[in-house]
């Protein structure tokens, strides 16, 4: 912005504003009231704002209450504004007046501006762009639509994306056998492919519970207006309004059943942050057993290279690291703290108004950006192009003392406890310590000890106890 300024006035009196700017008196206001963090309200909320308004001018314009001339200037302005062309008209800070109602008129000036240029007659912020709606239910409705949108365009194809990756790498690498590890300690064998299904179902799971919150997320409170009631909204403005704005997005968007509950609380909110805490915590087990995996390359685990990306160190010539899952245990950090946030922001629903809408919208659209481009990234840049060191998975495995369990029908317990604590001490293999400590054939260790027989499960033999 430059220098030059022009008079806005409001309510409150008179005040400058840049020049050039498309916002008003009360966007200004706000501006110099919270400078506090230099962050704007995200894109994506900005854009379901542009959308709410659009949809708004529709409806009215449907119920006869607004001129068709003036609400096809306000729907273009607004998808314009939808469409991200005004974002830098948009200066507010996250951190505002608890209802976002300083974002609302943000919208509601700037749509009117451009409205007026296109219509060549006056376009007025309050009486028509915002007509028959209240900042305290564009808000929570523009929460709802930004994160449907985000999870249905962003979140719900990267995930898609993670899932495919997953499922070829399992049916790569499927039948390499491999120690299997509780408690970070050896244990019975497993495949590559049963690791990897684990993992597959876990982003499988995720993406159930996102569908599952969409139902409610589709449930919009506009047409509630001030406190629930829908004060100067027409009784057919939330249901139209709901039509409306499923035609523009394809989303089907319906009135919330209950106004009181759609403004006075966020739950469908804090719902689908549980859901991304939840998806942030598969994703980080996920990176922290590829880190696992990848340790070494000599002394670490080794069990597999995962691609070099970049050199690892300033100092160290020749070292990589797992810089793909270090960065997906960072987000999975942050979006564990988003939650944390918009949980006790959720629960700031005073009477007929939740006063934090502002700080949620934002941690929740964050939280939503960041797992999907991290999804992404895990999948394609990580899992995607990772290699299996075969010879390290047998050489473990080959030295496993935990593979005496699959003896346990046979020889009991006891004498398993035995052999698995001798061949330990003495770093030999399991099988030639057993062929000393019992009677079982070399044939038989050889079959009862079988690692890919072992990862199927079961019973192998014999009928001894020691349970």
């Amino acid at each position: 912005m430059t220098n030059s300024f022009r008079i806005e006035r409001d309510s409150m009196g008179e005040l400058k504003v840049p020049a050039e700017a498309l916002w008003g008196a009360q966007t200004q206001r706000a501006v110099q009231n919270f400078p506090i963090s230099g962050r704007p309200m995200p894109r994506a909320f900005i854009g379901a704002l542009g959308r709410v308004k659009q949809a708004a001018a529709r409806a009215n314009s449907r119920l006869g209450l607004l001129e068709a001339a003036a609400a096809e200037a306000i729907e273009a302005a607004a998808a314009e504004v939808a469409d991200g062309r005004h974002d830098a008209h948009f200066p507010v800070d996250v951190f505002q007046t608890g209802s976002g109602t300083s974002t609302n008129m943000n919208a509601n000036e700037v749509i009117a501006a451009l409205a007026a240029r296109r219509l060549g007659s006056p376009v007025h912020p309050n009486d028509h762009v915002n007509m028959g709606q209240s900042s305290n239910d564009v808000i929570p409705t523009a929460i709802h639509v930004s994160a449907a949108l985000a999870v249905r365009d962003d979140l719900t194809p990267a995930l898609a994306r993670l899932r495919e990756v997953l499922s070829a790498k399992e049916a790569e690498v499927g039948t390499l056998v491999k120690t299997g590890r509780t408690h970070l300690m050896d244990a019975m064998p497993v495949t590559l492919g049963q690791e990897l299904s684990g993992w597959r179902t876990q982003i499988e799971s995720a993406l159930e519970r996102l569908a599952g919150s969409e139902p409610r997320l589709h449930a919009l409170a506009q047409g509630g207006t001030a406190v629930g009631t829908g004060i100067n909204a027409h009784p057919a403005f939330g249901r139209g309004f709901c039509a409306a704005l499923a035609e523009i997005t394809g989303s089907p968007f319906r009135p919330a059943r209950n106004y009181f509950e759609a403004l006075s609380c966020q739950d469908t909110a804090v719902e689908l942050s549980g859901q991304l805490k939840v998806l942030a915590v598969s994703l980080m087990k996920i990176a922290n057993d590829l880190r696992w995996m990848n340790s070494g390359p000599l002394a670490g685990l080794g069990e597999i290279a995962l691609p070099a990306l970049q050199p690892g160190s300033s100092i160290m010539p020749g070292k990589v690291n797992p810089v793909i899952p270090e960065a997906t245990a960072m987000v999975c950090a942050q979006v564990i703290g988003h939650d944390a946030t918009i949980t006790v922001a959720g629960q700031s629903g005073n009477f007929q108004l939740n006063v934090m809408l502002p700080v949620i919208a934002y941690n929740l659209l964050e939280s939503i950006r960041l797992l999907a481009n991290v999804s992404r990234l895990l999948a394609d840049r990580a899992i995607f192009g990772f290699k299996v060191n075969p010879a390290r998975l047998a050489e473990a495995l080959e030295r496993n003392p935990i593979l005496v369990t699959a003896l346990n029908p046979v020889i009991g317990y006891e004498k398993g406890a035995a052999i698995a604590k001798k061949a330990y001490a003495e770093g030999r293999p399991i099988r030639e310590v057993a062929e000393k400590m019992t009677d079982l054939s070399p044939r038989e260790l050889a079959a009862l000890l079988d690692p890919a027989e072992l990862a199927k499960g079961g019973i192998k033999g014999g009928t001894g106890g020691g349970g």
